[in-house]
């Protein structure tokens, strides 16, 4: 689980670190797709809350998971915070709160999912 999470959390960086550039390729068409841009930053960033939550359950079975959960939560909340915010100094980007949203709304529910599915 450990190796995945880390995987997951290297592609998320790569598709940013593309983005940043310009250089997204076949991956740009989802910026004209409606919608389909904020439901991948729902499903992305949700899908890391998911992993990192299942990982700190495994690594830390007696600490609370809700502990582990808001702590996550959290943190994965101001680095995305932090990612979107950086999307100004880029030309090619643009701070989009909608965005930020809906990276806010899939890690809620997926960590939540994390929650109920262990």
């Amino acid at each position: 689980m450990k190796w995945l999470t880390l995987l997951f959390a290297i592609f998320i960086v790569l598709i940013i670190l593309l983005a940043n550039t310009g250089n997204l390729g076949i991956l740009a068409i989802v910026y004209h797709i409606p919608f389909a841009d904020k439901l991948g930053h729902f499903i992305l960033y949700g899908i890391l809350a998911l992993l990192v939550n299942l990982t700190l359950f495994r690594v830390y079975p007696s600490r609370s998971r809700n502990w582990i959960t808001m702590l996550s939560g959290l943190t994965l909340a101001l680095l995305i915070g932090i990612e979107e915010l950086s999307q100004r100094s880029f030309s090619n980007r643009t701070f989009d709160l909608i965005d930020l949203s809906a990276s806010y709304l899939g890690l809620i529910f997926f960590s939540w999912l994390a929650m109920k599915t262990t």
